[in-house]
């Protein structure tokens, strides 16, 4: 009876619905010349809600600080960098004033930040400043690091405190609080003479600002609706109920009310009936009860065990109410099977920061890899000055870095991100010499990591699994005694094989090889190659031959194509016992990538891309390796690894599964020109899958005119599968232009076998695989087999 009355009492009839997004009051930050809570400032507001306007080390980052920005050697300069009143971007001053969007960075957007000398750069161009002084800034994606010095060793540890603490808090907040800081810091910015009035034209400002090109008499409509003091201005709580009508969710308000009635509150049975309907496996009264404890906002609800809209609305927009499986984002996969048996996240060049014809080469690039979950990266080696083997692009302008210092960089980042075996894929083109050099910075770098000898003395042939080898090093590299060529001559590691290639790169091989001499493998790093024996794979053995687990076959791109059109069953076969790397042609100068998910089809466990180089290839090695704690490890399909399979990605078979999208709403794109005002996205969005070549296929919505801000498009995509266990799907939002290429927004991809049913939010990706929250797309998926 208590509940009944409660229910009905929960929302009285002059009290207006808020969207859940604003479920918080959403009061103006107080004016300058407020003394309210000692907060003067309006933007502080955003600080305070994440509990850090008191925190010292933020108040010296509000402060700013002149830092020294450290380039080269003789490039050191000092600038002024200061935390914005957001928590979210830092402000810094450069030589020649640019863009306001090119003075800032995000929190959201630091991968690591790095106390003392812990950088290529401040290695090499840092040693005037003591450790404790510097600090490196990382950031995801393509952006170079940020070397700093600060005037004393405490100011570098504010900044390196204050950013811990803003990061974590970061992560920790919920899509409502991102979303109530994101349309703040706009609201802060709108706000021209930072009155913390909004007249009409600063609300016009603001809706540009956060991509919505509303019509003037219907904004207008909404302004006076909210003017209740009839002063041409919106102050505290109008600019909250401003806010609420601005961030609506009617989609979200129809589903709700379909499950629960007239009172608008959730009971627990009528969740887990909603729960039921999504497809989640194995609900039960009991999970409703705990999500309701998890996501209801209001206290005398929840001791209830009822959820509002607000709570609703917060666990659809949580991890628990996204597109991707929630319980496949840890390592829930079988990781006790032979290393043949999963697809392995694979770097090629690893070393270049750009194209590979005159582009950086770097040790950060290997440590941005091993963030991204990269397992197995390639080492260019070559005879360097003064006894020491270096590593670069041969025979081209890339810059050149130390062996031993891409080692130590091994040694000292390569498990940060995962626990999981890490492969060294050596190309070796340096003498006897130096190739004792790298076998004994090998060992004396790497000491215990390193795998020196069979795990298992009775079976030496049979591969381990990822679980035997955490925390474990594997070199891949030539083994002696090495086939002879038809001269006689020791085949070298060059991978480019193809027909088209063979003749330049054999003639250059072999004018290296008069100079110095019939290529040799030192026994030295011979002995190094215990479970990864590189060799070029040709052809196919037959089955009657016995496996070679231990022999890693190198081929490129088409002619994996070709083993995969010519002999499908045969290359998925090989592929079950032992490994495979694929590469990109040599031809690809400017370091673009293949799909990968052509090799996968066929079971190639080392697909290598270029991580440098951002596009759908690399957007799709990211989904492949999304789940599984993001390990860099992925079981594959049970079709992928018997023995005796007779499946061929180039005949599947019919369709087995029907999955049906239905495009519903985005919310909160990003604007594509921050500098142009009046540049609004007309958005559409693809729906893309990859999979055997009979699964390939996209289908897109229509575009909105004029909408970044919440577009409505309620179109459906239906898509048959005949190998749903290899697919990977892919959602793309546009900017439509009617007479050029499409402009990207954002995507998401992950696994098929990993995308959840029903109404769900996707969380958008940059280009760089950077957040765009609090950017989402809201669809509804549908996924049936017969």
């Amino acid at each position: 009876m208590l509940c009944d009355c409660w229910r009905r009492s929960c929302r009285s009839p002059e009290e207006p619905r808020v969207s859940a997004q604003v479920t918080a009051p959403l009061a103006f930050p107080p004016s300058p010349a407020s003394s309210d809570s000692g907060t003067k400032r309006p933007g502080l507001r955003a600080l305070k809600k994440m509990g850090l306007t008191e925190d010292e080390d933020v108040q010296a980052m509000l402060r700013g600080s002149r830092l020294l920005k450290i380039r080269s050697r003789t490039w050191h300069k000092e600038r002024l960098y200061r935390l914005q009143e957001d928590g979210l971007s830092v402000w810094f001053q450069r030589r020649i004033p640019r863009a306001a969007s090119q003075h800032i960075f995000f929190v959201q957007h630091i991968e690591a930040v790095r106390e003392g000398h812990q950088s290529e750069g401040l290695r090499r161009f840092g040693g005037a400043y003591a450790p404790a002084r510097c600090l490196t800034i990382a950031f995801k994606g393509r952006r170079k690091n940020l070397d700093l010095a600060a005037p004393t060793a405490e100011e570098a540890q504010r900044w390196v405190r204050g950013l811990a603490k803003l990061r974590a808090r970061l992560d920790a907040m919920s899509q409502r609080e991102r979303l109530d800081h994101w349309i703040h810091s706009y609201m802060h910015r709108a706000d021209s003479d930072q009155d913390s009035k909004m007249s009409f034209k600063e609300i016009k400002s603001l809706l540009r600002m956060v991509n919505v090109d509303m019509n003037d008499m219907y904004a207008y409509r909404l302004f006076k609706e909210c003017d209740h003091s009839n002063n041409e201005c919106l102050e505290g709580a109008e600019i909250e109920a401003f806010l609420r009508r601005l961030l609506k969710r009617p989609e979200l308000e129809d589903i709700f009310r379909r499950y629960s009635g007239e009172d608008q509150v959730l009971s627990a049975s009528e969740l887990l009936e909603f729960l039921e309907d999504q497809g989640e496996d194995g609900a039960t009264l009991a999970c409703a009860q705990q999500l309701i404890r998890a996501y209801e906002l209001n206290e005398t609800a929840k001791q209830h065990e009822l959820m509002t809209l607000d709570g609703f609305m917060m666990y659809l927009l949580s991890p628990e109410g996204a597109a991707l499986n929630v319980a496949h984002t840890c390592v829930f996969q079988d990781m006790d099977q032979p290393l043949a048996h999963y697809f392995i996240s694979s770097s090629h060049n690893t070393y270049l920061t750009d194209y590979q014809v005159g582009g950086t080469s770097s040790t950060e690039a290997y440590i941005r890899a091993f963030a991204q979950g990269c397992r197995c990266v390639e080492l260019d080696c070559w005879e360097g000055p003064g006894g020491e083997p270096i590593i670069y692009h041969g025979h081209t302008l890339t810059s050149k870095i130390l062996f031993r210092d891409v080692i130590q960089a091994v040694r000292d980042h390569a498990f940060t991100s995962s626990p999981y075996p890490v492969i060294l894929s050596l190309e070796n083109h340096c003498g006897l010499e130096q190739q004792a050099v790298m076998a004994h910075h090998l060992r004396s770098i790497l000491g215990d990591m390193l795998v020196t000898q069979a795990l298992d003395s009775q079976n030496p042939e049979e591969l381990p699994s990822p679980e035997k080898l955490k925390g474990r090093v594997l070199v891949k590299g030539k083994k002696l005694p090495a086939a002879r060529s038809e001269d006689g001559r020791l085949l070298s590691d060059r991978e480019d094989d193809e027909e088209d290639e063979e003749e330049a790169e054999e003639a250059l091989e072999a004018a290296e090889q008069k100079k110095r001499g019939a290529k040799q493998i030192s026994p030295e790093l011979s002995a190094l190659a215990v479970y990864c024996c590189a060799t070029r794979l040709r052809t196919l053995n037959p089955g009657s031959l016995p496996p070679q687990p231990c022999k890693v076959g190198s081929l490129s791109e088409r002619r994996a194509r070709k083993f995969t059109r010519e002999a499908g069953t045969s290359f998925v076969r090989h592929n079950t016992r032992q490994l495979t790397r694929v590469y990109p042609l040599g031809l690809r100068m400017n370091s673009a990538n293949y799909n990968p998910q052509e090799m996968w089809n066929s079971g190639c466990q080392l697909v290598a891309l270029n991580f440098q180089t951002p596009g759908y290839e690399m957007d799709l090695n990211t989904g492949r390796f999304l789940i599984n704690g993001q390990c860099g490890y992925v079981l594959k399909p049970a079709c992928l690894r018997q023995l005796h399979t007779t499946f061929d990605p180039e005949c599947p078979g019919p369709p087995r599964t029907t999955l049906t999208v239905q495009v519903l709403t985005a919310q909160q794109l990003p604007k594509l020109n921050a500098e142009k005002p009046s540049s609004i996205v007309d958005p559409l969005v693809r729906v893309e899958i990859y999979g055997v070549p009979a699964d390939c296929a996209h289908k897109e919505t229509d575009y909105v005119l004029n909408n970044g801000f919440n577009p409505s498009w309620e179109q459906t995509l239906q898509f048959q599968l005949r190998a749903p266990e290899l697919a990977l799907v892919r959602f793309v939002v546009e900017d439509y232009d009617a007479t050029s290429p499409n402009d990207f927004v954002g995507q998401f991809t992950l696994p098929l076998n990993s995308l959840k049913q029903g109404y769900r939010h996707i969380h958008l990706l940059s280009k760089d695989g950077a957040s765009l929250s609090p950017a989402t797309l809201f669809v509804h998926i549908r996924i049936q087999n017969p």
